[in-house]
């Protein structure tokens, strides 16, 4: 991170926002995980389901079954939102009334995106509106977070975004899988009660927005770096742990995203969602570099999971842009998925 920070600095970036976050290994050859067993769910009462679809699914201690939100949410997406109407900048205007009403009719925007480790300053953002972007990542949480400093990022700095007409996607850096690839993350790794913790993650995700202005309704995207799907017990305890957060996120009147590599986390949420389990996120994030940005021609995503509104595509990483005369390093996104409501 500082020998990042110090080459940004080198090149001219803006300080505070110089550093992305950690490569993605998105572009990485895909991992070819065991064999998917297919089968009924697991009995009531049993801990863990070794044979419930997939070697990876575990049932949790509240829904053994993982069956509890499929009925409301499905194919493990939200609801459509098909009674909004787009405006100039893109965005579909929620009607809801209420955080719960506002789950099922979220603010979506469709255009183009960026991700960046620190918020930008005031004067970047404006420099920025001549780009191509209108939506900006903002990590504002998570003990796995790179960038902890955040010097800009307040209440103010979020209504003065949104009146810029810039729109927020929320991202919280939590806990990361035990069996995560970069050697920086093992530090903020699963522990042995995954679901509690996701649990527990979730309502400070909860805890840390609401300050900031991140009003019930809007997205939350739990940010998982890849790691290596083969490894059995990694993947079941790291998939306990989402759908932990996830179910918590929900409670609380969020909308759970998901942001992860479209070789392993991406791909194992597509099994567990085609495997019939529960509590799965909202919204996905998948990581995929080095090629067009595709929404819904991505292989690991079938066709009929994570739609309509629900996806965004990080299709480059790592890169400088220079709008306006100010430079920033960023991730490149494809969105057509909710944002925040900021109030």
């Amino acid at each position: 991170m500082l020998l990042t920070a110090l080459v940004a600095l080198m090149a001219g970036v803006e300080p505070g926002a110089v550093a992305g976050p950690l490569p993605r290994r998105a572009d990485q050859p895909g991992r070819t995980a065991d064999a998917w067993r297919t089968g009924p769910h697991t009995p009531r009462g049993a801990p863990f389901s070794y044979g419930t679809g997939s070697p990876y699914v575990a049932a949790s201690p509240a829904d053994p079954a993982g069956t509890s939100v499929r009925a409301a949410v499905p194919n493990s997406s939200a609801v459509p939102n098909s009674s909004a109407v787009p405006n100039s900048a893109g965005v579909l205007n929620s009607s809801g009334v209420s955080d719960r009403a506002a789950l099922d009719s979220p603010k979506i925007f469709r255009g183009w995106g960026l991700d960046t480790c620190n918020t930008p300053s005031q004067r970047t953002l404006r420099a920025w509106k001549h780009s191509k972007y209108r939506a900006i990542g903002v990590y504002y949480g998570g003990r796995g977070r790179s960038c902890k400093k955040q010097s800009h990022l307040s209440h103010a700095w979020m209504r003065a975004t949104r009146r810029l007409g810039w729109y927020v996607l929320p991202l919280y850096v939590g806990s990361q899988a035990p069996c995560v690839v970069g050697k920086d993350r093992r530090h903020h790794t699963i522990g042995s009660r995954p679901w509690r913790q996701g649990e527990a993650e979730a309502r400070d995700a909860i805890r840390r927005a609401r300050p900031l202005g991140i009003a019930g309704g809007s997205p939350i995207y739990l940010d998982m770096e890849a790691y290596k799907l083969n490894s059995k017990p990694c993947a079941r305890a790291t998939l306990r742990f989402v759908r932990g957060w996830s179910r918590e996120v929900r409670h609380h009147g969020y909308l759970p995203g998901f942001y992860g590599s479209a070789d392993s986390g991406v791909r194992h949420l597509e099994q567990a969602r085609r495997s019939g389990v529960g509590d799965l996120p909202a919204v996905m994030w998948f990581a995929r570099w080095h090629g067009k940005p595709s929404l819904y021609g991505e292989p690991e995503l079938s066709g009929q999971g994570w739609r309509p509104h629900r996806r965004i595509h990080q299709y480059a990483g790592n890169v400088v842009e220079k709008h306006g005369g100010r430079k920033l390093h960023i991730d490149r996104n494809k969105v057509d998925a909710p944002v925040a409501v900021i109030r």
